[in-house]
């Protein structure tokens, strides 16, 4: 929840005049009120836009939530969901994230689902358990062509915003714990669908973690707010 008309065009205009040419694909999420002057600031550039959250429901009584539809109606790429401060602070359970990434998909959204454990989990050795239930209740609604359309996003929970960092061999032993939840559901699809690292991943740490051979990218947070910042993790990625 950050930003604002005159902070956007700032940072929007410093990452698209920094770009370059680039080999992968660069998105930014901004939050629903801000979604038009993404539109308007991106649409004749490479950089993709979406959304935060969105609403598990179609349309109708739902005061204050944002269906799929509308973030299509601006010209949305992806969508959030799952994130962890939606599970910790809104209660979203596996099921509603799961419910989430099928609304998102039927309106032809990509949804970044984001996976992840808390530190108290971590130290209980629940990582797997843990990690493996949010994943599961989302294979459990998708079938193979849907599966191919989803991108995932591990972030321990611990090493958001918290200056701490998943060491790159930590980080990929979870990203292919995922991959391999992912082969069991169909072992092509897996191979193809991007998994992202969303802890703490900074200018200078993501050669080291995108050179892992299950990350395929990097949800980016607080550093995604200085564009020179993001920018170094494009260009590294």
């Amino acid at each position: 929840m950050n930003g604002s008309t005159t902070a956007n065009a700032v940072l929007l205009d410093g990452i698209k005049n920094g770009l370059g040419q680039v080999s992968c694909d660069v998105a930014v999420c901004a939050p629903a009120p801000y979604l038009a002057q993404c539109r308007d600031l991106l649409r004749e550039t490479p950089i993709m836009w979406g959304a935060q959250d969105v609403s598990l429901h179609e349309a109708g009584a739902y005061t204050g939530e944002v269906s799929a539809a509308m973030l299509v109606d601006f010209d949305c790429s992806f969508v959030l969901v799952g994130h962890s401060e939606r599970r910790t602070y809104h209660r979203e359970s596996n099921e509603d994230v799961a419910g989430k990434a099928l609304r998102a998909l039927q309106a032809g959204l990509t949804p970044i689902v984001c996976i992840g454990e808390t530190l108290a989990q971590r130290e209980a050795g629940e990582t797997g358990a843990v990690v493996r239930a949010q994943i599961d209740a989302v294979l459990a609604v998708l079938n193979a062509e849907q599966l191919a359309r989803i991108v995932v996003a591990y972030e321990p929970v611990w090493a958001i915003g918290t200056g701490k960092t998943a060491t790159p061999e930590m980080a990929q032993d979870v990203h292919s714990l995922v991959r391999t939840r992912l082969a069991a559901k169909d072992e092509r699809v897996a191979l193809q669908v991007r998994i992202l690292y969303g802890g703490s991943m900074k200018p200078d740490n993501a050669a080291e973690l995108l050179a892992m051979p299950d990350i395929d990218g990097g949800l980016i947070g607080g550093a995604s707010l200085k564009a020179a910042d993001f920018l170094s993790i494009v260009h590294a990625a």
